[in-house]
């Protein structure tokens, strides 16, 4: 699938799921548990020592009981993270920051980059680095606001906060209607209190409420 369509499955879709557990089991059980929910593009996220194996086996399980999963990598802040994800199968890369170095690597490899900015510098140097899909990061300290302030500077841009995104309707709709294509949900969707329990029926259950909250939105 060629990056623009990966940015469209993800605006399509409304949000970006994204977790990292140490074990492999759990790993896949969450990912299987967003796929049941209706989600079709995960960001898996390198913040553990497990996390390129554990990545490898989402992937080597992904066509038997994921299919038409998308899989991408997040956290990744060095051109040797890109590259051993990447070589792994990645299908997509998202940085906690703006590296111009990963983002060269990530381009030159044909692969989507999502930096994370929280200045309108940072974006317009995403921008002349060919960013298309800015993550908005820490949204929590940003707020729907800084949205509305900068997104017409960026038409060209789709905007994704990741940090701070609530379950709350209210929430959501704030940050669409100042003009977000996406939210990233991470541990305020897949909390680690339902990770300690591996309760995988209220991560997919919570999941479809999210998605139902945002498509109602977007109608």
């Amino acid at each position: 699938m060629d990056n623009q369509a990966i940015i469209q499955s993800i605006t399509t879709q409304g949000m970006l799921p994204l977790y990292y557990h140490e074990e492999a089991t759990v790993t896949l059980e969450v990912a299987k548990a967003l796929y049941a929910a209706g989600i079709r593009v995960i960001e898996y996220t390198n913040r553990g020592e497990n996390a390129l194996a554990n990545f490898k086996h989402l992937l080597a399980q992904r066509d038997t009981v994921m299919p038409g999963m998308l899989l991408g990598i997040g956290t990744i802040k060095t051109v040797a993270h890109a590259q051993a994800f990447l070589d792994a199968g990645a299908d997509f890369i998202i940085c906690p920051g703006m590296i111009p170095e990963v983002a060269h690597y990530v381009h030159g490899r044909g692969k989507l980059w999502v930096p994370g900015c929280m200045t309108s510098t940072e974006i317009m140097m995403a921008e002349q680095l060919g960013a298309k899909f800015v993550k908005l990061f820490p949204g929590n300290l940003l707020g729907p606001g800084f949205v509305s302030a900068i997104k017409e500077l960026f038409p060209a841009i789709a905007f994704m906060p990741t940090g701070g995104v609530e379950l709350e309707e209210a929430n959501i709709q704030a940050w669409f209607s100042a003009g977000v294509k996406a939210v990233g949900m991470g541990s305020k969707l897949i909390t680690k209190n339902l990770l300690e329990q591996k309760d995988y029926t209220t991560i997919c259950e919570q999941t479809k409420t999210v998605l139902n909250i945002i498509q109602r939105i977007k109608r």
